[in-house]
């Protein structure tokens, strides 16, 4: 059973902690993390964009010049795609571009983020991280006694305005609940943080 160190908001060692197995000590599979992140990037796409046809665009309802005797070629619209302001041929159109893979195949994708994570030494876990009032300071003090350099996820056990009021004006710094973990975030980032109570929710919530 993997273990990891447990620290406290000053980035002192007070313990250890057991994680599942099954989460974090699967093996990566790199296919699947490639899968998830295609999905989940083409669920954040808007699909508004659009463009006009030749029958969408104003104007255009008058022959520019008759068909034939002024050595011109022949033209029916000044709409047409091969006019400068004409319509577009097979432009884009709002669609959706959501998809779902199956269950466990996000499931598995999420255990192998989480074991890549603690096997490049990119998991924190800490015994508590609770703020009396929101303060950006504070979380930019945690991060320094974490000694965290680049990307930070911080991952509560439930919604914490306090945190993530502190964390979200530091460039890098993300806060999220244990229940919205996803393989996306988990790779952008240099460093997750977790806390105890976090990784118990992540392992009752995910563990089939």
């Amino acid at each position: 059973m993997p273990t990891v160190d447990l620290l406290n908001m000053q980035g002192e060692r007070v313990g250890e902690i057991e994680l599942h197995p099954r989460i974090f000590d699967s093996k990566v599979n790199m296919s699947l993390l490639h899968d998830v992140v295609r999905m989940l990037l083409n669920n954040q796409r808007l699909g508004t964009a659009s463009t006009k046809t030749r029958g969408e665009i104003r104007g255009g309802g008058r022959k520019p010049w008759r068909q034939k005797g002024t050595g011109r070629a022949r033209h029916g619209s000044i709409r047409s795609p091969i006019w400068r302001g004409g319509g577009i041929v097979f432009g884009p159109k709002p669609r959706d571009y959501r998809y779902l893979l199956p269950k466990k195949v996000r499931r598995a994708a999420l255990y192998s983020a989480l074991s890549a994570k603690l096997r490049e030494s990119g998991l924190t876990v800490l015994d508590e991280l609770s703020l009396p009032e929101p303060k950006t300071k504070e979380i930019a003090r945690l991060l320094h006694n974490l000694k965290v350099q680049g990307k930070a996820l911080l991952v509560t056990a439930g919604p914490d305005l306090h945190v993530y009021r502190s964390g979200r004006n530091i460039p890098g710094v993300k806060t999220i609940a244990a229940r919205q973990l996803n393989v996306l975030d988990i790779l952008k980032s240099d460093r997750l943080i977790m806390t105890k109570d976090a990784v118990a929710t992540v392992e009752e919530v995910f563990t089939p």
